[in-house]
């Protein structure tokens, strides 16, 4: 996200946008004229009433799940739009009223007074390619529950596996053995076991669409360069690849707070109080970061065939860095366990700085 700088407009528009209305404000900066107006969310209905508007018109509205569409529509209309940062936008402490008309009027006049923080608007490969990556979440949070469910089925009639880590091919056939006496059961524990078998088809499929969108697209110089860290493989590369997108509008310094990894601070005066991590922005790529670092925690093994792989497809510098890094990350864990620091604060703190280091990589030029 970064703060628009001030532009020249006569009439600045706030579009408080629905999947089925659109309530548009617009202030006249010169007459102090307010126009309202309720629209549906056909976009060349929007742009005819945005044409009867005194010029130059800049419009916004807040980021949210209907898109970035009507940017892009706008954008190519010639109109001027800014996506705005819902997180960022301010309002009064004293305003408890909200409608769709008031909140659209506040946009405008954010607007008008350039306070208007947007949001960096991807390309329509990159949102395709995020689609994918949060696809695969989606699949990965499914599985998780449909496994849940099925063993817990299992459990509530005693049955319990102990021949070693679950949900291997070994566990799946004792799964495909089970069978039971009543009918009722057998069709649940059926429709369990058929549900987890599906959502891994699922999965595998999304894997491999990554793994080639991986090998061949325009974040894969970005990805080859992130996979020279520990922890950070082809999946967990091209998932940060496409959630941040532009890297150099961030700083090794930023980036931890863009991703809500700093900790939460409440200090007055003389005092000073931090508590967690803030957990604001991208929450995926948090998650990414947060599972990478665990990565980090046992002893570094730069012979290590995953990972020299993963070298092989980067550049010299890229390894080089890649390599301090894996260093460094791994000697703050032995200080962190040496001091007897809780691991998931720990983790937190590496994950913080394995950010950096990605940004590191991510804006490498070799």
């Amino acid at each position: 996200m970064r703060e628009a700088s001030v532009r020249i407009q006569r009439t600045s528009v706030g579009l408080d946008v629905h999947a089925r209305s659109v309530v548009a404000a617009a202030l006249d900066g010169v007459t102090g004229e307010i126009r309202r107006a309720r629209l549906t969310p056909e976009y060349r209905a929007l742009a005819g009433w945005l044409a009867l508007l005194p010029g130059p018109v800049a419009v916004t509205y807040e980021a949210g799940p209907t898109g970035f569409g009507l940017a892009r529509f706008l954008a190519g209309a010639g109109v001027e739009c800014r996506v705005a940062a819902p997180s960022k936008l301010q309002r009064p402490a004293g305003d408890r009223v909200k409608t769709d008309a008031r909140d659209a009027l506040h946009l405008a006049k954010l607007l008008h007074l350039g306070e208007i923080v947007e949001v960096t608007l991807p390309s329509v490969s990159q949102e395709a390619a995020r689609d994918l990556v949060r696809a695969r979440e989606d699949v990965r949070s499914d599985l998780m529950g449909a496994r849940h469910r099925l063993s817990k089925l299992l459990l509530r009639h005693g049955i319990v596996y102990y021949g070693g880590k679950a949900w291997t091919g070994m566990h799946d056939t004792w799964l495909r053995q089970q069978r039971f006496d009543q009918r009722g059961l057998q069709m649940a524990f059926d429709a369990a076991y058929e549900t987890v078998v599906g959502i891994v088809d699922r999965r595998d499929r999304l894997d491999v669409a990554i793994e080639e969108m991986a090998a061949d697209s325009e974040f894969t110089p970005v990805v080859n360069r992130l996979g020279c860290l520990r922890g950070v493989s082809t999946l967990t590369a091209f998932g940060l690849a496409v959630e941040i997108g532009d890297w150099d509008r961030l700083t090794g310094r930023r980036i931890g707070a863009y991703l809500g990894m700093v900790p939460t601070e409440s200090s007055s005066g003389g005092s000073r109080s931090q508590g967690g991590i803030t957990k604001t922005g991208n929450g995926h790529a948090r998650r990414l970061l947060v599972e990478a670092a665990w990565h980090h925690r046992p002893r570094y093994n730069p012979a290590s065939v995953p990972l020299r792989r993963r070298w092989d497809r980067a550049g010299a510098i890229a390894r080089t860095r890649g390599h301090a890094g894996n260093q460094r990350l791994h000697a703050r864990w032995k200080a962190f366990d040496a001091r007897s620091k809780k691991p998931s604060v720990a983790n937190a703190a590496i994950a913080r700085e394995l950010a950096g280091w990605c940004w590191s990589l991510a804006t490498l030029e070799e």
